[in-house]
């Protein structure tokens, strides 16, 4: 039987964690971004920021979590979320500051071969204890407007779009966005 938990990552953590991102978005992302681009993406590149965010976090607010699957006889990590204070990048064009108390979600992404066990809900969960822990009231995620399936989980948390919009400039192709929100308030 297997047992699946979420836990802070950790410095060796990083390079699973690349390797996980970048096989997502070449799985889930193949038909959003030209081939080119994501076979360009550097695992290793990608590993130094992870070691990055995991030994010097902007913030005691930024974290980096891992879901982990573990069997009797040996565990993988199957997914991650990376949240912290909304900062610009959590911002629409043009958009004021948000306040103190929002929350951003910058990753959260689950292997595809390990979806639907319940790792994504357990790492939106543990982060959103976090959050509570640490004093916010409210939580942003953007999610590219071509990835249904990013939208139907958070919309299942209770996540709703909030309205706002922006694209992002991927080798002069504009990829669109919409940002979705909750209300933090314990229930």
């Amino acid at each position: 039987m297997a047992i699946g938990f979420v836990r802070p990552a950790r410095p060796g953590d990083a390079a699973e964690i690349a390797r996980i991102q970048l096989a997502t978005w070449r799985t889930a992302y193949r038909r959003m971004f030209p081939a080119h681009v994501l076979a360009s993406l550097d695992e290793a590149y990608l590993a130094r920021g992870w070691t990055e965010a995991i030994e010097q976090p902007p913030t005691e607010r930024h974290r980096v979590l891992i879901a982990v699957e573990q069997t009797e006889s040996s565990s993988f990590t199957v997914g991650f979320a990376a949240a912290g204070p909304a900062d610009e990048q959590a911002l629409a064009p043009e958009e004021p500051a948000l306040p103190e108390t929002v929350a951003a979600v910058t990753d959260l992404l689950v292997e595809p071969r390990w979806n639907r066990r319940g790792h994504g809900s357990r790492l939106l969960s543990a982060a959103v204890a976090h959050w509570r822990e640490d004093g916010f009231t409210y939580a942003v995620a953007w999610a590219y407007e071509q990835d249904k399936a990013m939208q139907k989980f958070l919309a299942s948390a209770g996540w709703e779009p909030d309205g706002a919009g922006r694209a992002l400039d991927v080798d002069d192709m504009l990829v669109p966005q919409l940002r979705l929100h909750v209300a933090l308030d314990g229930e």
